[in-house]
């Protein structure tokens, strides 16, 4: 049985009886039932997943560390590290704070110290909308599990920054300022909305709130076919906020279900029903969830392929970054449903966690440049990152594998 004590005075907050790491934030659940402890294959492999892990890092740690840059992806037998602008940087310094999280071992705060305060100037950063993501898996995480109020100052300036993306007469965050759209919003958007719901609280600016929920109410209206499947890109008029086009950037076909994308939108969903308690996040989320669970084509071990439309299933890439991000989401939307909906939803997220832990999908010691998971995919029509390791598969299979274990540790229910 797990001390409350410990979890409160990491700076994680033990709520009707179930932790759940949020993109950096806590949530609160109800009672729903899981597998038994003492029988749970996946409870029995957290252990060995993060001596794997911390393996893994120590020797990437040592590969970049006369490198400004922060680790992404290993592609073509080298290593690409990208600069605190990449909508990826925040994940690295992310999964660094997980391992802190798990060991309690100062040299992981030391090196999520060093890799966080790298992305420090990212608070006034303008240039896309992944500000949520930069700041909020890296400083999130900071401030979680070390209360320093620089952290808390960092997230307030980057939300108020991301704001400056919002147009009113469209009433969503612009995503993207290249390309050919007007003003794209893109599905991935959704993730950014923590940062603006963390910031209205410790605040006190409502308005950060009353962005995000405009965001993610006009993102329910636009973004969601009749099967709860979603468009990747959704392009508006900046005048009025008419829709001018529904397409895809990184799926197979503007009708496609994008696997990334579709795990987005459940994952933005659960957390923004958790942010505000609206009904409708949750019942999208649901909808979201249930779209993904009874799909025809997800495989027998639950890695989605990279687009569920895409042509030539069964021999096309899986996605274990999209597989990474579902099994998170599910855990968490695990407890806010009623006990046998809540039972399915893990049964999945267990399946993909271990199907994730086996050799089909975790990377041999040593080798994908040290990263953790194989087989992800980042464009696979712009014919980048197919088939590689990803800094954010890594960081939401950890974040996943912390969130069933803080699950199954309170009683063995998860709530």
């Amino acid at each position: 049985m797990i001390n409350v004590r410990n979890f409160r005075k990491r700076g994680i907050v033990l709520g009707c009886a179930l932790l759940v790491l949020a993109g950096f934030g806590v949530g609160c659940k109800t009672s729903a039932a899981s597998a038994s402890v003492a029988q749970d294959e996946l409870l029995k492999k957290i252990p060995d997943n993060f001596a794997f892990a911390a393996a893994q890092y120590e020797r990437l740690l040592a590969q970049v560390q006369n490198d400004p840059k922060l680790p992404r992806t290993y592609e073509k037998g080298k290593l690409v590290n990208v600069t605190p602008e990449d909508w990826t940087s925040g994940f690295f310094p992310g999964s660094l704070w997980f391992l802190y999280d798990y060991t309690n071992d100062p040299k992981w705060l030391a090196a999520a110290t060093n890799y966080t305060e790298r992305l420090d100037r990212i608070k006034n950063f303008r240039g896309h909308h992944d500000v949520g993501f930069m700041l909020g898996c890296s400083y999130g995480h900071g401030w979680r599990l070390t209360k320093n109020p620089a952290y808390r100052d960092v997230l307030i300036q980057g939300a108020r920054t991301l704001t400056t993306r919002y147009k009113p007469e469209v009433g969503l965050i612009r995503s993207w300022d290249f390309g050919r759209w007007k003003y794209p919003v893109i599905v991935d958007n959704l993730m950014n909305l923590e940062l603006l719901t963390f910031a209205a609280r410790e605040s006190g600016e409502s308005r950060l709130t009353e962005i995000a929920v405009s965001h993610a109410d006009k993102t329910l209206q636009n973004h969601f076919r009749a099967d709860f499947s979603s468009y990747h890109v959704v392009d508006y008029n900046p005048t009025n906020g008419s829709i001018l086009r529904k397409m895809t950037q990184q799926g197979a076909a503007d009708d496609s279900a994008w696997a990334r994308g579709q795990a987005w939108g459940l994952y933005g969903y659960t957390a923004m029903f958790r942010e505000t308690r609206r009904p409708a996040y949750l019942a999208q989320a649901t909808n979201i969830a249930n779209y993904i669970l009874n799909h025809p084509r997800l495989p027998a071990d639950k890695i989605p392929y990279w687009d569920f439309d895409a042509p030539g299933i069964p021999n096309v890439p899986r996605d274990a970054s999209a597989a990474a991000v579902m099994s998170s989401a599910l855990i968490e939307l695990s407890g806010f449903v009623e006990q046998t909906t809540a039972q399915n939803y893990l049964a999945l997220a267990r399946q993909q966690l271990l199907s994730l832990s086996s050799p089909a999908y975790r990377a041999e010691s040593g080798e994908t440049g040290n990263f953790l998971l194989k087989h992800s995919v980042g464009s696979h029509p712009e014919g980048r990152e197919i088939d590689v390791p990803l800094n954010y598969a890594d960081y939401y299979f950890l974040e996943a594998l912390l969130r069933y274990r803080a699950a199954q540790a309170v009683g063995g229910v998860a709530r």
